[in-house]
């Protein structure tokens, strides 16, 4: 009988402290109902806003250098052309003193050969 009474009064103290935790859980600062998914919402917000504005400026710096490229590439294709030209003139130049200029160093290589469709004697 000592033990029932025992373990009623375990039971009553542990629904006790139950019903406290939950009332004291359920006492928060006055803070009108969903403000806390407001507030996620907003930080979600506010990162996602930082992350586009680090993305457009990647794409600024991409897109310059892009533009950078294509006129280094522009003018390496105008001195490529100008050196050809020239080398040109001089085989021209060599064969109307009767000459006969040297033979290339070495063959052109197949990555090359494509872009110089226009070296052709």
């Amino acid at each position: 009988m000592l033990t029932a009474l025992s373990a009623l009064a375990v039971a009553l103290v542990t629904a006790a402290g139950g019903i406290l935790t939950a009332v004291i859980g359920r006492r928060q600062p006055r803070r009108p109902r969903g403000a806390e998914r407001r507030d996620d919402f907003t930080a979600v917000t506010d990162k996602l806003g930082e992350h586009i504005a680090r993305l457009e400026r990647d794409a600024e710096q991409d897109r310059l250098q892009a533009e950078a490229d294509r006129a280094r590439i522009t003018a390496q294709d105008f001195a490529l052309r100008y050196i050809a030209g020239w080398a040109r003139s001089l085989v021209a130049y060599m064969r109307q003193a009767q000459l006969e200029p040297p033979p290339p160093p070495q063959p052109v290589p197949d990555e090359a050969r494509a872009y110089m469709h226009d070296l052709s004697n």
